[in-house]
């Protein structure tokens, strides 16, 4: 493939797609960056882009749910990462009506006009959220698929979607699948920022939902480069590829291991808005990336304790920048 060949990024407004869009320009790729049209004419964190990227990309500012925005996007492009996607999952409880629209709906638009225009790569962005609860760990790709969330639900319509259009029509699919990515930019919605953000506004006291569940964080740089590795592969088509840390904590762990790198004495409160409902809750995710590495040639290079150590301290620097810490209203609970 050509550096110099379009490259379409859905979700670029985002936190990984953000990142993505960033990391390709640096790499050389001519990148569009597909935007959520909204009134105020932001581009999501594209208006925080690094100095040495800014300007470097193109924009399209549109709606994944319409397939006439999403077949001119993807008009002239070579390959699309398909990130765009409603991803919170308490929001998913009181409105899943959006959540099949934007995923289901818009992944399908992504396809049929992939499949139209001859797109030569789509690497579909995935969850580990649709596994469910693990059942056995590490979790490798043939796990179970269990939709405990209406946004896990449609997360595994979308990617069954994208499977189909490899099977039935030959569209270059690689289903990759994140689990949790955490690193600067992330929203308040997810516990790594709601925890550091609450440290770091003075608060001793730290709102939290659930303690027990551990997870698989994976940083930002390392989910990153395993969609470009998706991108530029010679094997992987048609196939589900897990990208995770190979490493498990508690989220009571986590929170410990962000309050010591703050240098913080904390109390955890749970607080019961903050639970998902007990069938709902994810117990376990702790992931095998052996199909990365074997298919993607892809390791993290954040790895197992240390890694995520390290990850997390990073992440705070960002935090604790005063412009990025004053975006996050860590007072309240983000759905």
């Amino acid at each position: 493939m050509k550096s110099s060949s379009t490259i379409l990024v859905t979700g670029a407004d985002g936190f990984i797609g953000s990142h993505l869009t960033e990391t390709l320009v640096r790499q050389g790729y001519k990148v569009r960056a597909f935007v959520l049209y909204n009134s105020f004419n932001s581009l999501g964190w594209l208006d925080h882009c690094s100095v040495d990227v800014s300007g470097r990309f193109e924009v399209f500012v549109g709606d994944i749910r319409d397939p006439n925005g999403v077949r001119n996007a993807m008009q002239g492009c070579y390959a699309v990462f398909h990130l765009a996607a409603l991803i919170a999952i308490p929001y998913s409880y009181h409105s899943p009506d959006t959540y099949v629209d934007t995923n289901v709906k818009g992944t399908l638009n992504v396809l049929q006009a992939a499949r139209a225009l001859g797109i030569k790569r789509v690497v579909h962005a995935s969850t580990s959220e649709v596994y469910g609860t693990a059942r056995f760990v590490p979790i490798t790709e043939d796990h179970p698929l269990q939709g405990q969330s209406p946004y896990s639900a449609t997360k595994i319509a979308a990617d069954q979607l994208a499977y189909s259009f490899y099977a039935s029509f030959g569209v270059p699919v690689i289903i990759v699948r994140p689990f949790n990515t955490y690193g600067p930019r992330q929203s308040a919605r997810a516990v790594i920022p709601t925890i550091i953000t609450q440290i770091a506004n003075g608060q001793r006291r730290v709102k939290i939902g659930s303690l027990t569940p551990t997870r698989d964080f994976s940083f930002v740089s390392d989910t990153v480069a395993g969609f470009i590795a998706a991108l530029t592969a010679d094997l992987g088509i048609g196939e589900v590829i897990n990208l995770g840390s190979n490493f498990e904590i508690s989220i009571r762990d986590t929170a410990y291991v962000i309050a010591d790198a703050l240098s913080a004495s904390v109390e955890l409160v749970l607080e019961e808005e903050r639970l998902r409902p007990e069938k709902s809750e994810v117990e376990r995710l702790y992931a095998s990336n052996s199909k990365a590495q074997e298919l993607l040639n892809w390791q993290p290079k954040y790895r197992g304790r240390e890694g995520f150590i390290r990850g997390i301290k990073e992440t705070i620097v960002w935090f604790l920048e005063p412009s990025n810490l004053a975006a996050y209203k860590s007072n309240i609970y983000n759905l």
